[in-house]
Parts: structure tokens; sequence; C-alpha cells
């Protein structure tokens, strides 16, 4: 049979091409690898993650979106006027039956109108007691809805969308809503993309925190972190360079190359500074000099001066 012809065998192994077993690998080592993909196409690059989530919005898929806060009632006369003035979300305004009407009474009733989508209650004294648990809320009470958080990737996320690398604030135990507010003012300011807290232990989008924003929370998001550790992770494995706010951090700010690129902030409380964990998680930390000796600064003003170098060094 043709099969066992030795002759037959010694013909096949001289056709040309490759040999028999090869699998044609000779060949496509000669090939090469091609032209270089493009940016967008390349995985983990900037442009790629960008045009994924401009993909993912022009599919009307929702972002995550984090936990929502709790419902908040502020009370008296003079802080449910500097609320509703500071453009606080509100949804009721409940004022007292048979109150005395002064001026700070009808300026509430008129703001909340002019606003609109806040309904005005009356309602009885007794049930104004039990809503506030007997504060002395002087016949007015603003009801503030909860906030809805963002979820910490979503910031990176929309940066990205805008093709801009991401500049974003997170926040390590400050619990002074004030801090949270001043910190959210800032960002806002200088063209960052948002703001970072954990979901406990940590300040929260309060009124207090809305009123110090100054009107910029409604542009600016704040995410909630069930754990901020993981999430800071999360932003390296992006691509974004982590970096802390510490008194003996072993670079000063103007040194820092990083700045210029996709970057997180994390800044500690004013007196106990950035925990252990948060602090071994991040990349680097830097140091911003103060030859006035001071010991520290509070949260807003620390952030302020490390948002304004990042946005001056990308103009």
């Amino acid at each position: 049979m043709a099969g066992n012809n030795p002759r037959s065998n010694r013909s096949v192994s001289k056709k040309k091409g490759a040999q028999v077993g090869s699998g044609g690998n000779r060949r496509r080592g000669l090939e090469g690898k091609g032209p270089t993909p493009p940016a967008e196409m390349r995985k983990g690059h900037a442009k790629q993650r960008a045009a994924q989530a401009k993909a993912r919005r022009a599919q009307g898929r929702p972002q995550r979106k984090g936990a929502k806060g709790t419902s908040e009632l502020v009370v008296g006369r003079n802080s449910v006027v500097e609320a509703l003035r500071e453009g606080v979300p509100a949804n009721a305004l409940y004022v007292q039956q048979f109150i005395d009407n002064d001026e700070r009474v009808r300026e509430a009733v008129r703001v909340a109108g002019e606003r609109g989508g806040i309904h005005l209650v009356e309602a009885p004294r007794p049930e104004l007691d039990r809503m506030t648990n007997g504060l002395n809320h002087q016949g007015v009470v603003l009801q503030v809805p909860p906030y809805e958080y963002a979820h910490p990737e979503d910031l990176a996320a929309a940066a990205y969308d805008e093709g801009e690398d991401p500049l974003i604030v997170a926040l390590d135990g400050v619990t002074d809503p004030r801090n949270l507010g001043a910190v959210v003012r800032s960002v806002s300011a200088f063209g960052g993309h948002g703001v970072v807290v954990p979901e406990r232990r940590a300040a929260g989008m309060t009124a207090g925190a809305w009123k110090t924003s100054a009107g910029t929370a409604a542009r600016t998001p704040v995410a909630r972190a069930t754990n901020l550790t993981r999430a800071l992770e999360a932003y390296q494995k992006a691509g974004l360079t982590v970096v802390g706010l510490a008194a003996d951090g072993e670079v000063e700010l103007d040194e820092l190359a990083a700045l210029d690129g996709p970057l997180v902030v994390v800044v500690g409380s004013e007196g106990k500074g950035l925990s252990r964990l948060v602090g071994e998680t991040c990349d680097v930390r830097v140091r911003i000099p103060m030859p006035g000796g001071a010991e520290s600064l509070n949260a807003g003003v620390a952030a302020g001066v490390v948002l304004y170098e990042a946005a001056r060094r990308r103009r």
C-alpha cells in the first residue's frame, strides 16, 4: 500500500513550505505583529477608559450609585432662612398654625415659594414638636431630602469621559460637615471632579455642608465609599496616583511630579491626620511647606492649597 512505501514518505518531506508538525509557526514568526493599535483599543489606556465610559452613556446605561443619605430637618427661623437662601435642597417647609408671622417667617415662605418644588405645610405645634423631638423649632421646620451619593468609580469615569485626567479629593476621618462643604467648594473652584468620603465615622452632605459649599455642591458630586482603603486601591488599579497629605511626608508639594496626571488627594483630620491603613495605601505622602510654623491646616484649607497647585500645572 502507498502508506507503507518509504519512497512515498520521502517525497512528502521534500515538498516546499512548512514541515509537518510546525503548525505554521515559522511562517507566522516572519509576519510581525502589524501596526500599533490606536490608543482607544489598548487595554488599560486612559483613552480606552474614556471611550468605554462614553459608550456606556450612549447606551443609556445608568451610572453606579452609592448609598443614599438620610432625611434631615433644619429647625429655627434663622437657620431655615439661611438654608433656603443658600440653596440647600428641600422638599417641604412646615409652618406652625397661628404663628407670630414675623419678617423671618415671611421671608422663609417667600423664598420657598420662589424656588418652587417645596411644599408649604401648615401644622399644629404638637406635630412640629413630635417631628423635631422637642427641639426649639420656633414654629418653622425645613425638611431636607436624602442626599444621593455617587459611586467612587463614577468620579474617575466622568473625568475620562470629558477627556480629562481625574482630580479627586478623598477625606479620611473628617467629621465636621463644614470642612466637607469647604472641600467641595475648593474642588469646584479648581476644576476637580468630586469628593470621596467614607461611609462611617465621617461627615456627610448635611445642610451645614451644603451651606458651606456656597451652592457648589449642586454641581460637584460627592461619593460615599464603604471602605476607603479599597476605594483608593481601585483608583490605583485604574491608573490614578494616590497622594496623602501628611506633616511628615517624604516629598514637598512643589516637588511632586504627579500633580498634572490622574490624581487622588487624600486629606486626613486636623488632629490625627491620615489613618494607618490609608497612609500605607498612598503611593506617596506629601507635606505642605508652612514657613509660619503652624502645626497643621484644616481639611478645607489643605485641600485648597493642593488643588490650586494641581490646577496651575494643568493649564
